[in-house]
């Protein structure tokens, strides 16, 4: 019984070495046999001309990843489809110094895609496609490559190291597998499939398939094609073939269409825009299609984007830049159907998607636009201070309507002061004076916008509620001046709302516009829709509701029968009424320029229009006064409460 207990006891250590010798081989098999594959590793060279070298041929045996002194390499059988063999002379300046550089390989199989990563450079050595019916994967390390002085140090699988020794090679076994398996196995759960970019089963399994182009083809809707575990989603572009692609098809009757969903590679190497989800490749075997007499029609579906972003369709020419991804608007047109659907039409075959504008879109025309915003800001400023004197004389007259008026004076012009100097203050004080300026102004738009909300009901009381005095005074100013105060104060104590804001110009986006207002970021986008959108929709509704409502009570005066009366009227009370800001929502289509420029010559100058309204009202009421007190002419003024404020539209006898 002892030496059973002693020979147990010796035989446990043995038994424990062993159990953990079988967890590390399991593990290092989980390391190197992933069905894709993820090596890195550090090349060091020397500083001769460096170049890259690449065999790639279909199969699935082995590839090899080499490097010496002036050379790395990537040759084997991998592919699906892919044929690519070719010699690339690399820049230095995009690679590491000190005569090593960082490179990763990357081997998708389930879309036949192979690229490298050396240094800042990117490389794509087979392009992606559908999926294959057969996938090399499960790729094993199995080489024991000699060390030297130039090669490939810091072996990385994954995030897993191999050795840190300068190895000449790495080689990799492959196993073939049928890509369906794993398509299945990730939809149904079944199995645990390794997924780089934690995308989704359709970013791995594209969907993809071929369509014949028979004789007598009238064109073709291209709806995406149904494998079984794998429900294509109600986002998923469609396709429309033409006609006349089977004119241009003289060799083949066969197109192949791919839809790939989230593949990182066809983002990389942008910054200031993004790649919608979905891509789309058609191809037709062996033959370059472009130049078609009807273009291909793509429709993409998307989340929503907003108008002031931009977005443009693309596509890859392989043939132009078969190393890297590089998007082109050349070929292709682009038209917008809503937020959330954008159509490409392009006359040519390759790879198609729509590039968004992550900041806002360039403005175009903005050195005219800002020279126009100056002159006009400037003078309503002294149109503005012109009128609050003149309004501040006629306070004596004890007119209701009077006080109302000059409260929208004062708003305009601090609304005109403001603007005219926010671009010399953002350039000058910086980040921490445009928070409180990008406030003032914000403040100063919704009280000018209150003011004239204030005028359209104050106007519609004048006209309907005759025999009712209008509100106190107080309540004018607790709406103009205090009742705006309060969304800006809440903003301002919500960090990253105001300051700086660069408005980029299509005509040089290197030297945007700096001004002090909302920052481009959600949270202050969402509070620009909420407070000025909301509230200029109100007010122009109202605007444009009491504009019909004018016309309705004095189209039947004998005055208003005058092309010059009836024209004047409704210019003034589009001025009072602001209804001129309602062109900021018509500015899409192919009159957006004229609209801007419009919308931009309105509203600047609207202190001063509204100046002038005044003022020749003041010169028509003194001019009806010298008429009536002519011994010659008797004449009668509208004297009725319906009187818009109590001021005529024009004297009702003749002209001497």
């Amino acid at each position: 019984m002892f030496l059973l207990f002693r020979v147990t006891q010796m035989e446990a250590p043995l038994a424990k070495r062993l159990a953990g010798l079988s967890v590390f081989i399991f593990l290092l098999s989980q390391v190197s046999c992933d069905r894709d594959l993820h090596f890195c590793g550090t090349w060091r060279h020397g500083h001769h001309p460096l170049s890259l070298n690449f065999d790639i041929s279909p199969g699935c045996g082995q590839i090899i990843i080499a490097a010496n002194e002036s050379s790395l390499a990537v040759r084997g059988q991998i592919a699906a489809q892919c044929r690519r063999s070719s010699t690339h002379q690399l820049i230095r300046q995009a690679l590491d110094s000190d005569g090593q550089s960082r490179f990763c390989l990357y081997w998708e199989p389930l879309q036949d895609q192979l690229k490298l990563q050396v240094g800042m450079r990117n490389f794509t050595l087979c392009w992606p496609s559908g999926m294959p019916d057969s996938c090399c994967t499960y790729l094993s390390y199995s080489s024991n490559a000699p060390e030297a002085t130039y090669g490939i140090a810091d072996g990385l699988i994954e995030n897993d190291i191999v050795t840190r020794k300068t190895l000449t090679a790495y080689a990799f076994d492959g196993t073939a597998v049928k890509c369906a398996t794993f398509c299945s196995k990730q939809s149904s759960g079944g199995a645990q499939v390794h997924v780089t970019d934690q995308a989704s089963v359709e970013a791995l399994c594209a969907l993809s398939s071929e369509v014949e182009l028979k004789d007598g083809f009238r064109g073709m809707n291209i709806n995406p094609p149904r494998v079984k575990g794998i429900a294509p989603e109600s986002t998923t572009p469609t396709i429309h073939l033409p006609p006349a692609l089977k004119q241009a098809a003289k060799n083949s009757s066969k197109v192949v269409y791919t839809f790939f969903k989230n593949n990182s590679m066809f983002q990389e190497g942008l910054k200031e825009v993004r790649v919608l989800d979905d891509v789309v490749e058609i191809s037709v075997d062996n033959q370059v299609i472009q130049n078609l007499t009807e273009p291909i029609r793509i429709g993409f579906h998307h989340d929503v984007i907003p108008k002031t972003h931009s977005r443009t369709c693309v596509s890859w020419d392989t043939r132009k830049d078969p190393m890297r991804v590089k998007w082109s608007v050349e070929g292709c047109k682009t038209q917008q159907r809503g937020e959330k659907h954008t159509d490409c039409l392009c006359d040519h075959l390759t790879y198609f998607t729509v590039l968004v504008q992550l900041e806002p879109r360039p403005v175009r025309h903005l050195l005219a636009l800002t020279v126009i915003t100056s002159l006009g800001c400037a003078t309503s400023f002294v149109s503005g201070i012109a009128l609050i004197v003149f309004l501040c004389r006629r306070r004596r007259a004890k007119d209701p309507s009077t006080p109302i008026h000059l409260g929208l004076a004062v708003s305009l012009t601090f609304l005109n002061v403001l603007f005219f100097f926010t671009g010399v203050l953002a350039n000058a004080g910086g980040q921490e004076l445009c928070v409180l300026i990008g406030a003032g102004l914000h403040y100063a738009l919704l009280s000018a916008f209150s003011w004239m909300g204030i005028e359209v009901f104050h106007t519609f009381w004048l006209v309907y509620v005759v025999f009712r005095p209008s509100p106190k005074l107080y309540v004018w100013n607790l709406v103009g001046f205090i009742l705006p105060a309060i969304p800006v104060i809440i903003l301002a104590r919500v960090d990253d709302i105001y300051g700086l804001r660069e408005v980029a110009s299509s005509e040089d986006e290197d030297n945007p516009f700096l001004m002090c207002w909302m920052k481009p970021n959600p949270t202050a986008l969402l509070a620009h829709h909420l407070t000025n959108t909301t509230m200029l929709a109100l007010l122009v509704s109202a605007g444009l509701v009491m504009l019909l409502l004018v016309y309705r009570e004095i189209r039947t005066r004998d005055e208003w029968q005058k092309n010059r009366v009836a024209f004047l009227s409704i210019w003034g009370l589009s001025c009072l009424f602001g209804t001129t800001w309602g062109l900021a929502f018509l500015d899409f289509g192919p009159f957006s320029d004229f609209i801007l420029f419009l919308s931009c010559i309105l509203n600047s100058f609207q202190g001063f229009l509204l100046m002038l309204r005044f003022f020749m009202l003041d010169w028509m009421r003194k001019h009806a006064v010298r008429i009536k007190e002519s011994p010659a002419k008797v004449c009668h003024m509208p004297t009725s409460p319906s009187t818009i404020s109590q001021e005529p539209l024009e004297p009702l006898c003749p002209r001497s």
